[in-house]
């Protein structure tokens, strides 16, 4: 999905910040953007719901008809909706790619998938939607390996602290493998799931 909202001010509507350069303008101004970004609003149910879906939608960069798809997806699947939708979304290529540290941001993900740069179990796979499964290996293709971003990655320049436990990772080798289905709790994303349901129950 291509964003060309200011991602800035994008964060500060949405109430988080979507990349680690966002931070520091985003607790300089923790309200959101424009002439009445303080003034204070008593939220309605329906955009408190809202607002809930569009952080889930764009902290992993993906259109409404993807979110869909995948909240679709997620209740033919035993247990909760809501942790089975974080579930599904975590499982997308571009978001283990980003977990994992071979990119700073999902944005930067999306475009390693998208040109190419990305394999799966030994083969190109360019869809960054692409849902992995357990003991499935991705890695950088050999071709990819002496571009910058890539040699950031490969030398922790993208690591904020200790991989999520659902990853095998080996950053030096550009190799990291999904061991196992991620579980909400584990999952790093700001959202109150069980509110992106109630929003596409109603």
């Amino acid at each position: 999905m291509n964003q060309s909202r200011p991602k800035v001010r994008l964060s500060r509507a949405l109430g988080i910040p979507l990349t680690p350069k966002c931070v520091k303008y985003f607790e300089k101004r923790p309200y959101p953007p424009g002439d009445h970004g303080r003034a204070r609003r008593k939220p309605s149910d329906y955009s408190v719901r809202l607002l809930e879906k569009q952080r889930l939608r764009h902290q992993y960069n993906i259109g409404e008809r993807q979110l869909r798809r995948t909240y679709d997806a997620a209740l033919k699947r035993p247990g909760k909706s809501g942790e089975n939708l974080v579930t599904l979304l975590e499982r997308r290529l571009d978001a283990i790619v980003l977990r994992s540290g071979l990119a700073r941001t999902i944005y930067q993900a999306r475009q390693l998938v998208g040109h190419g740069h990305i394999t799966v179990d030994g083969k190109k796979v360019d869809i960054p939607s692409y849902r992995l499964r357990p003991g499935q290996v991705v890695s950088v293709r050999e071709k990819s390996r002496t571009i910058n971003p890539v040699l950031i990655a490969a030398a922790g320049g993208n690591s904020d602290g200790p991989t999520v436990p659902y990853l095998s990772v080996a950053l030096s080798d550009l190799r990291v493998t999904l061991v196992r289905e991620p579980v909400r709790s584990e999952v790093p994303v700001h959202c109150e799931e069980q509110l992106v349901v109630e929003f596409y129950s109603r």
